[in-house]
C-alpha cells in the first residue's frame, strides 16, 4: 500500500495576520481518478504534527491522520473526505488559538485568525480542490488550544463550520470563558461537536472539559446525536494520545452513507 495522497503549499501568505505558514492537503482514495466528484473537507490546526514524524512537535510522534484517514476510508467506515493541515506559527500560536488576552499568557487573535481561514485559506482550497460548499461539509478541528479555537469558530461561526472536533481542549483559558461565551451564544445551526478528554492530562483539566459538555447540554445538543464525549480512561496530553481519536471522530464527525 503507497502512503497517503499529501499535497505541500509552503509559505502561505496572510496579509491579516502579517504571516506566513505552510499548509498539508490530504487527498482521499480515488481523488485523482474520479475528475467530477467533490468532497467534505476537514481544516485541522497545528498541521505540523498531523502527517509527518519529522516535522511533529515531539520528533518521530505524529497524529498518523493521513493513514487513518485511508484506511477508515477504504473500510467504508469514513466517507471520503479532504483534510487540511494548517501549520502553527510557532511563537504565534497562543495568539492565533486564544479568543481572548490573558495576562502573563497573552493571546486573543482568533477573531483576526478566524479572518484568515475564511477570507484568505478557505478561497485558496476552494479553487484549488475540489470541494463540497456548506456548513454540513466543512469542519474545523484540533486539540489544546488548537480544540479550543476549533469550538469557538464552531459556535461563533456556525453557518460555515459544521462539524467540530475538540480533542482535550483548553477550555480552562481565561477562567473557563469559553464557558460563557457558549453559553451566551445563539448558535444556528447546532455544529455536530466531538468532544473528548484524558484522565492524565492534569488536575481539574476533565472537570473543565465536563463542564462545558453540560453548557452544550443545556443549549440543546444531544449525546449520541450532534455531540460525542468521551473521557479517555489514563489518556495523556500529547501527539501519540490524539493520534488514537482521530479514526474515531472522523467516524463520527464523518460517517459514510
Amino acid at each position: 500500500m503507497n502512503g497517503p495522497n499529501l499535497r505541500k503549499h509552503q509559505g502561505f501568505r496572510s496579509r491579516f495576520l502579517r504571516n506566513e505558514r505552510d499548509l498539508v492537503v490530504y487527498l482521499p482514495p480515488g481523488y485523482d481518478h474520479q475528475p467530477e466528484r467533490h468532497f467534505p473537507i476537514l481544516y485541522l490546526h497545528d498541521g505540523q504534527n498531523l502527517f509527518d514524524p519529522s516535522t511533529s512537535f515531539i520528533p518521530g510522534m505524529d497524529w498518523h491522520v493521513g493513514q487513518t484517514a485511508d484506511q477508515a476510508i477504504s473500510a467504508g467506515a469514513v466517507e471520503p473526505l479532504l483534510i487540511v493541515g494548517i501549520y502553527n506559527t510557532g511563537k504565534q500560536r497562543i495568539r492565533e488559538y486564544t479568543p481572548t488576552r490573558v495576562p502573563k499568557l497573552g493571546g486573543g487573535r482568533a477573531d483576526r485568525y478566524a479572518r484568515f481561514l475564511i477570507e484568505e485559506l478557505k478561497p485558496f482550497i476552494e479553487r484549488e480542490y475540489r470541494t463540497l460548499p456548506g456548513p454540513q461539509k466543512t469542519g474545523i478541528g484540533g486539540s489544546s488550544l488548537g480544540g479550543l479555537v476549533s469550538l469557538y469558530l464552531g459556535l461563533k461561526l456556525p453557518h460555515i463550520f459544521g462539524k467540530l472536533a475538540a480533542l482535550s481542549p483548553s477550555v480552562w483559558w481565561n477562567q473557563q470563558v469559553m464557558h460563557r461565551f457558549a453559553a451566551a451564544a445563539n448558535v444556528d445551526p447546532r455544529p455536530c461537536i466531538w468532544l473528548d478528554i484524558g484522565t492524565r492530562e492534569g488536575p481539574r483539566i476533565v472537570q473543565d472539559v465536563e463542564q462545558f459538555r453540560d453548557v452544550l447540554l443545556q443549549k440543546g445538543w444531544q449525546l449520541g446525536c450532534d455531540l460525542h464525549y468521551q473521557r479517555i480512561e489514563g489518556g495523556e496530553h500529547n501527539e501519540a494520545a490524539w493520534a488514537q481519536r482521530v479514526g474515531p471522530f472522523l467516524q463520527f464527525l464523518y460517517p459514510a452513507r
